[in-house]
């Protein structure tokens, strides 16, 4: 295989497990958009008072300098490399067929929010998600169609994850993290993402078989391709008009997963 091939693989592969885990909570993640419009003109004063309450996020960042320039090259990839394939998937994908492909992959997760439901004892949750699973694979086409958004107890269950379920437990954050490529995270979240990455069947191809099968990378690049469009615009809006784009990122990450930590 050419090696420019597998360091585009290794890429996407790279990008997968925060674009598929994030969307719910920005959570996930995936660090927010890149672009640099200019923002309005900010008072002083309302400036200081923004830069400190982001200074205030309950989140130890030790490594702050070495995160401010993970930050910089992931703002780089994310305007060059990644926002041009995503507005490239959109020109050429119909809607409905984005949004079928978005609800396919949202089912295929179900192991990780029914085991993580279980895990935190939220078995009534648990159900529902059981629930929709079956409904969604059954009745819309393996997932293809949201049935589940028909039926009111089912519309708004609460997406679990592993980050969620080490806070249960009380594991604290530790350290704040911005890893190459997938962004925002902490030494929580980290961990929370190689949990949800096992539990993700579309990656059970590389688990059990390696890369000796070229067909596993279809799912994932497909899954991390059609996450694009929505993880670049929580980014966006993450750190839109800010004062210091760092901060606000860190900031929204941690008010975001802690909020979710909490349903």
């Amino acid at each position: 295989m050419k090696p420019g091939l597998i360091t585009l693989r290794l890429l996407l592969m790279g990008i997968l497990p925060v674009l598929t885990n994030c969307a719910s909570s920005q959570k996930t993640a995936p660090s927010t958009s890149p672009t640099t419009a200019s923002a309005p003109a900010v008072k002083t004063e309302d400036a200081v008072d923004e830069l400190d309450d982001y200074s205030s996020t309950e989140v130890s960042d030790p490594l702050e300098k070495l995160n401010r320039a993970t930050f910089q090259l992931n703002d780089g990839l994310y305007n060059f490399v990644f926002r041009p394939v995503s507005k490239g998937y959109v020109f050429v994908t119909p809607k409905p067929v984005r949004q079928g492909l978005d609800n396919f992959f949202d089912n295929v997760k179900f192991p990780v929010r029914f085991v993580n439901c279980g895990l935190q004892g939220k078995f009534n949750r648990a159900g529902l998600e059981f629930q929709k699973f079956g409904i969604n694979t059954i009745g819309g086409l393996a997932g293809f169609i949201r049935l589940s958004d028909k039926i009111p107890s089912l519309v708004a269950v609460p997406s679990e994850d592993t980050g969620q379920t080490l806070a249960k437990w009380g594991l604290g954050h530790g350290p704040y993290l911005v890893l190459p490529v997938l962004g925002p995270s902490s030494f929580r979240e980290t961990l929370g993402y190689g949990g949800d990455y096992a539990l993700n069947p579309i990656h059970w191809g590389f688990l059990l078989k390696g890369d000796t099968n070229t067909w596993a990378w279809i799912p994932s690049t497909v899954n991390t391709i059609r996450s694009l469009p929505g993880q670049l615009m929580n980014y966006d809006e993450s750190r839109k008009n800010s004062v210091d784009p760092y901060l606000s990122v860190r900031s929204i990450y941690i008010q975001n997963r802690n909020s979710a930590a909490q349903e």
